[in-house]
């Protein structure tokens, strides 16, 4: 009985461990995403009419396409993260582009015209 408590116990914390590890990679990865997201909306020119979460995903797809291309054809770590924010550059101006096509609608779900 004793064997199994223990066990139990050994068991819990490494799966505590091992969700703690998820957690923290993922609250990275999020801080990682806005950071380049938000360089790739400083350097673009003009107004950018998406939302917060938009450029966290934008900076996630530059930084996962910009880090594969970099580390695939062994760029040093700079030349990688200029990569990562050029590839979210052009994210955060193809999300742009989608976003400022899309028809403005009120609250209740009606077209706003005159835009």
């Amino acid at each position: 009985m004793v064997l199994v408590l223990l066990l139990a116990v050994i068991v819990g914390f490494l799966a505590l461990g091992f969700v703690g590890w998820a957690l923290w990679h993922l609250a990275i990865i999020a801080v990682t995403g806005l950071v380049i997201g938000g360089l790739a909306r400083l350097i673009l020119p003009g107004r950018q009419p998406i939302t917060i979460t938009a450029t966290i995903l934008c900076g996630l797809l530059g930084s996962l396409i910009g880090g594969g291309f970099g580390r695939g054809f062994h760029l040093g770590s700079l030349a990688t993260f200029g990569v990562e924010v050029g590839a979210a550059l052009v994210a955060v101006a193809l999300w742009s582009a989608r976003e400022s096509r899309r028809p403005k609608l009120t609250r209740s779900g009606h077209r706003v015209l005159g835009i």
